[in-house]
């Protein structure tokens, strides 16, 4: 079997996630993708805002229409903070027969050089660079291939300040994760 690793803070998970995922699966014949939401982003550790539950919750109500998306919570279960070198690890002893390939936006790639034992993750995934058209790719970014994918003006930043401005996000977010946002209130105060 082909896997797709796909983390990330999912903060909230948007439409722009499941487009590039279903792109990623599309090109590189992966039979599933598996969203994993970090318990805490070494790179964004102070930044997050919604609880790993809400987050958790939240991707959930979004994977449901795709049948190649998982929801694998074992970051977030492990706690602290999220490496991606032992979730690969964790990953090749569970499926030690199956193709991975890690998933990681242009932005992530330019750190690239900075992740725990950058030079393990390329030993076990095939590090795929997903990249908008026009969008640079780090020359010392991570090993592997570059992966062109649509163009989706959309990210979770944008999302939350229009949640806390009181702006609507339907076109956004998928529809059961703007109710969830609505319902649990989230992102109302300031970042």
């Amino acid at each position: 079997m082909r896997r797709g690793i796909f983390g990330g803070s999912f903060d909230p998970v948007h439409q722009g996630h499941l487009i590039v995922a279903s792109a990623a699966a599309d090109a590189l014949g992966l039979d599933r993708v598996h969203f994993v939401p970090a318990h805490v982003q070494p790179f964004k550790a102070a930044r997050q805002h919604a609880s790993p539950a809400d987050r958790v919750a939240m991707l959930r109500a979004a994977l449901s229409h795709d049948e190649r998306f998982v929801l694998d919570t074992r970051e977030i279960d492990r706690e602290g903070v999220s490496y991606t070198v032992d979730t690969l690890r964790a990953f090749t002893a569970e499926f030690p027969d199956d193709a991975l390939s890690l998933l990681i936006g242009a932005d992530a790639a330019r750190d690239f050089p900075e992740w725990r034992e950058a030079s393990a993750i390329a030993q076990l995934a095939d590090v795929v660079v997903l990249t908008r058209p026009g969008e640079q790719i780090p020359r010392d970014g991570p090993p592997g291939r570059v992966l062109r994918v649509p163009a989706v003006d959309v990210s979770a930043t944008q999302v939350r300040e229009r949640v806390r401005r009181g702006d609507p996000i339907e076109h956004l977010v998928p529809a059961a994760v703007a109710r969830y946002i609505e319902s649990h209130r989230l992102y109302r105060t300031g970042d």
